[in-house]
């Protein structure tokens, strides 16, 4: 069956700088990890970011990886995380043997619900787990008061949060530890890709040897050592410099992409304005909160109605994805987690929501806000 979809819910917009970028690579012969290019994207990130502490890795998943090797959890430790969020977040912590500990997510931002954190903590918790959802910041300073008091650390899973703040820190930059995202369906991109940030220098230097499979390797480039070696565990977490070469070209558009998504993310907020009266929910954005326009989600008055705008968006040539299935209710969270609470609101929430086509480059953003409205103005 031939493919209808006119307008698909993403699209890396990609230039000339980029093609221009993947070409120097190419010709320099120089494309594995940590090359020039990966270079200069970390430097980039650290002048962004305001942050000494930056490696690229090969993706988000891997620097969550690394982030949960850096907090040494083992078997018996426990982390504190939304069950609202990609498998990743908890995976890392699995992977470890740790147990995943899944709490309730707010209703406003659909992030993780802080003030069902403290209730959740046992002798076991070492850490708490954040997600940014949509790049709108979770309530950190109440979350890393939390941590202070008990001794946790904090790791924000910030795969939805570049160019994103909160109190005009950037998201990634506040906890422990950061995990940014450059998955082809995030608004900065190099098709596969991610970064982890480190608060502290003594965790960064190992964060170093982590991605070089456990070895001084990157000390040995430098000269610091005459020979690399074997240190701590670790894994192959660098990306190719190919792909940093594409990100870099990304991160230097990143202003003008996030401009570009923010103008149809507010040209969506105010058309659907008008299904507030219907009980429709649009985003909310909290006042310290400076989002990226990452998603834009509605969340409908029932799953029934949910799926049947899918289907009619669908019926458009228009593809509108939901979200995450709770990883509470998965066989892997079922086998691998803990949930504390009866979590309702997020099955519910994640029963309702539907996400909107939202790429830097949509030229048709009537084309979806028509359709929506047309769909509500007939139930």
């Amino acid at each position: 069956m031939a493919d209808t979809t006119q307008i698909p819910f993403h699209r890396p917009t990609i230039s000339n700088l980029e093609r221009e970028y993947l070409l120097e690579s190419l010709q320099s012969g120089r494309i594995s990890g940590d090359g020039p290019f990966t270079k200069r994207c970390t430097a980039w990130l650290q002048a962004e970011l305001q942050v000494a502490n930056v490696v690229l890795t090969h993706s988000c998943t891997a620097a969550l990886e690394m982030a949960a090797l850096l907090c040494d959890l083992g078997p018996g430790d426990e982390v504190i995380m939304p069950s609202y969020t990609f498998v990743s977040t908890a995976n890392a912590v699995a992977l470890r043997g740790a147990t995943p500990v899944f709490i309730e997510i707010r209703a406003d931002t659909l992030n993780v619900d802080e003030s069902k954190i403290e209730a959740a903590i046992t002798p076991k918790t070492k850490a708490i787990s954040v997600v940014h959802y949509a790049g709108v910041a979770a309530e950190m300073d109440t979350i890393l008061a939390i941590a202070k008091r008990h001794g946790l650390r904090v790791i924000e899973d910030a795969a939805q949060g570049l160019m994103a703040t909160y109190k005009g820190r950037a998201l990634g930059t506040l906890g422990d530890f950061g995990a940014l995202s450059f998955h082809e369906t995030k608004n900065v991109v190099s098709g596969e890709g991610g970064a982890l940030i480190s608060r502290d220098t003594e965790p960064a230097a190992r964060a170093e040897i982590i991605r070089e499979k456990g070895t001084n390797r990157s000390q040995f480039f430098r000269g610091q050592v005459d020979k690399y070696t074997w240190v701590d565990l670790g894994s192959s977490y660098l990306p190719s410099d190919i792909l940093a070469a594409l990100l870099l070209a990304q991160l230097e558009r990143s202003k003008e992409i996030t401009l570009s998504r923010m103008a149809i993310w507010n040209f969506y907020q105010a058309e659907f304005a008008a299904l507030d009266s219907k009980d429709i929910r649009r985003p909310t954005i909290p006042k310290e909160c400076g989002h990226n326009a990452h998603i834009y989600q509605l969340i409908t008055r029932s799953l029934d109605e949910r799926t049947k705008l899918i289907e009619f968006l669908k019926s458009r040539g228009i593809q509108a994805p939901f979200h995450y299935v709770p990883l509470h209710t998965s066989p892997g969270g079922r086998r691998f987690g803990r949930t504390h609470g009866d979590l309702k609101q997020t099955v519910d929430i994640s029963e309702r929501l539907v996400r909107l086509p939202l790429f830097s480059n949509l030229d048709s953003k009537e084309i979806v806000t028509e359709a929506v409205l047309s769909f509500f103005a007939k139930r």
